[in-house]
């Protein structure tokens, strides 16, 4: 009930997620029971037509204000390649870290040819690679600037230094250190309180010119332009003239009152 419209949920294996559910629909749990007083339940399948339709389905609950709780399994369709923007994910949850199978042979020789010629420990590959997979799966809730949603890491290992050095930078800005090992009150207390300071309305323009990119990457991108027109009027000069070539800034033109007031 704390938090509205689409839920995502990302589990490490089928065989888990299967498990996880059978424990909440026990009478004596009665966790799934309370889950669907609120949501609709959708479950991804290794069926594509079956999760394509599961997947319609959950985005009409989401629309019509019924609200619905995805449950999905990371490296699998859905975690490749559905965005969950907007009300379709305001909160997602990966539980346990989505390691590789350590027998798969691919794997094995991946690990055998950065050991050999990089000096890459099979272990930290691994764990990159886990973790790559984790900030794949809960980025699928945010995909612009604008939109916003809670990631809840379920799984105590998240909390330790070497798997949380290894998520990357535009997760750990956010990440508040008294935000980890949580109890489920002292989540639903800090998730209340985010949901609710994200629902106020906000002007438009606050929001003109603002970037994602930061300083650094700003000027690097704008020296890479420059370069880039610099040399495409050389080429251009034909021996009588050289063509000028206009550079894009980043600046945001005035508007004009018309404008304003369409914001407005």
């Amino acid at each position: 009930a704390t938090v509205p419209d689409g839920i995502v949920c990302f589990f490490t294996s089928y065989e888990y997620m299967e498990q996880v559910v059978c424990d909440w629909g026990r009478p004596e749990s009665g966790i799934l029971e309370q889950v669907q007083q609120h949501k609709l339940v959708f479950i991804e399948t290794k069926d594509v037509v079956e999760t394509s339709t599961a997947l319609d389905a959950f985005k009409r609950a989401c629309n019509c204000g019924r609200g619905a709780v995805f449950f999905s399994i990371a490296r699998g369709k859905v975690s490749e390649g559905i965005d969950f923007n907007n009300h379709y994910g305001r909160c997602v949850l990966m539980f346990g870290i989505p390691y590789q199978y350590t027998k798969s042979r691919v794997l094995q020789l991946r690990t055998d040819f950065l050991q050999t010629n990089f000096g890459v420990p099979d272990r930290d590959f691994i764990t990159f690679d886990a973790l790559r997979q984790t900030s794949q799966c809960v980025g699928r809730v945010i995909r612009s600037k604008m939109d916003y949603g809670i990631m809840i890491f379920a799984d105590v290992r998240y909390a330790k230094p070497d798997k949380m050095k290894k998520l990357p930078g535009w997760i750990l800005q956010y990440l508040d250190t008294a935000h980890t090992n949580l109890s489920t009150d002292a989540c639903v207390s800090v998730a209340r309180k985010f949901l609710k300071d994200m629902g106020q309305p906000r002007s438009l323009k606050d929001e003109i010119g603002v970037t994602m990119l930061s300083q650094k990457q700003i000027y690097s991108r704008f020296a890479n332009e420059s370069k880039f027109a610099g040399g495409f009027a050389e080429n251009e000069h034909d021996g009588k003239e050289s063509k000028k070539t206009t550079v894009r800034t980043l600046k945001v033109k005035p508007m004009v009152e018309d404008e304003l007031d369409l914001i407005n």
